[in-house]
């Protein structure tokens, strides 16, 4: 029970800070895509370095699916694992809801934005999310991997690919991240 509530907490970190940067900062100009792409990648580091011993902080569905099918746990924990970042992610969204259900904040999110069809949004996320859970596993090979600096190229990693995906789709690259803030904002 303590890695799956690990999860919990740290997908909770991730969509709180990450989705909240969206939020109070915006999403339009590429200083506002930076800053938000930063508090994404930043938020997995911090939490890699925080709950990784614990977890091996996947704090992403997709994560936990690529370490599952790749036979490094097995389905029982996997599901455990997908079921805290769901509710982390719902427990984010709440505080984000909460922080701003009196103000009039709205950030760049929904799929299909600036101009890019449906099927263009989906594209970039399977690709964007397949290069996020490729350097996951990578980086955290016991063989080949990057050792004590695997949350660190994690997090860079993710730092890319919101300033390559913002603009398209806002980017997920995580079902649970997308999960929370959908159930809120209806």
């Amino acid at each position: 029970m303590k890695k799956y509530f690990a999860e919990m907490v740290g997908t909770m970190v991730l969509v709180l800070m990450g989705c909240g940067s969206a939020v109070f900062l915006g999403c339009d100009a590429p200083a506002e895509i930076l800053a938000v792409a930063f508090a994404f990648g930043l938020s997995v580091v911090a939490m890699a370095y925080c709950i990784g011993g614990i977890s091996g902080c996947h704090i992403n569905p997709a994560i936990t699916l690529g370490v599952w099918l790749s036979k490094r746990m097995s389905g029982k924990d996997a599901a455990g694992y997908m079921a805290g970042q769901f509710v982390g992610a719902l427990i984010g969204s709440a505080i984000i809801w909460l922080l701003t259900s009196t103000g009039s904040y709205g950030a760049t999110t929904a799929t299909g934005a600036n101009g890019f069809q449906m099927w263009q949004a989906l594209i970039a996320e399977v690709v964007f999310t397949f290069i996020f859970v490729l350097v996951v596993l990578g980086a955290t090979d016991s063989e080949k991997g990057a050792g004590n600096f695997a949350g660190l190229a994690i997090g860079l990693t993710l730092v890319l690919v919101h300033i390559v995906c913002i603009p398209i789709t806002g980017t997920s690259v995580n079902p649970a991240r997308s999960f929370g803030p959908a159930i809120f904002a209806g």
